[in-house]
């Protein structure tokens, strides 16, 4: 792939809560869809300086970074994405942007197989960064 080609780059956050449930926002915009904290990468900008912004404002929460645990392409969005492991700190309220309308938390096994793959890599991450195409 040359500098000049196109592909878009976002970064996502895998939060449990005490149940193991991870967190999941529904959009308020395209397919309404729900997922993962986090967005795009922006120009000049680290992917934990954007892991942070975007979870800053989506959930109106300064997040703890863990790890960064994975990295994955998706053929037919021709993405990368960047998974961290998160954490909210204690007592925090999660105040949703306008982006999104509700939050939930989710078990796993409820989750699409693309996207219970890349929790299950982050919740059982071990110091070794996974990858995998989508």
């Amino acid at each position: 792939m040359g500098f000049n080609d196109f592909y878009r780059f976002s970064v996502h956050a895998v939060i449990t809560n005490s149940e193991g449930k991870v967190l999941l926002l529904k959009q308020t915009y395209s397919d309404k869809r729900w997922g993962l904290p986090g967005g795009g990468v922006e120009p000049g900008e680290t992917i934990h300086q954007a892991i942070i912004r975007e979870c800053k404002e989506e959930l109106g929460i300064d997040i703890i970074v863990k790890a960064f645990t994975g990295l994955y392409y998706h053929k037919s969005f021709n993405s990368q994405v960047g998974i961290f492991n998160c954490e909210l700190p204690k007592e925090a309220a999660i105040k949703l942007s306008s982006e999104h309308s509700e939050y939930k938390w989710e078990d796993t096994a409820e989750l699409s197989e693309v996207q219970r793959l890349r929790v299950e890599d982050s919740i059982n991450f071990k110091g070794n960064v996974v990858s995998r195409v989508f």
